[in-house]
């Protein structure tokens, strides 16, 4: 077997995506691309952790602009808020 090189470890990073999201009634209507997006969300609560960006509570908060929504769903600044609007909702 051959070495990975660079960045060619990337090829087996992965977004987790909760099976809920895809199985329960409650988001059966949440669109694919909100679901994508709270996987994004997700992977990067795990840098949040790491740096402790907690609330008073106790509660881990994630920092991830608009822009960053756009790069990584290559989608437009409507779509990205309408994203994050749909999982607030």
């Amino acid at each position: 077997m051959d070495y990975f090189y660079h960045q060619q470890s990337e090829m087996f990073a992965f977004y987790r995506i909760p099976r809920l999201l895809m199985t329960h009634k409650r988001f059966k209507d949440m669109s694919c691309d909100a679901k994508l997006l709270y996987g994004v969300l997700l992977a990067r609560m795990e840098l949040s952790q790491k740096n402790n960006w907690l609330d008073k509570n106790g509660r881990v908060f994630v920092y991830y602009s608009i822009e960053n929504i756009m790069e990584a769903l290559g989608c437009a600044h409507g779509k990205a808020g309408r994203l994050l609007k749909e999982l607030v909702d």
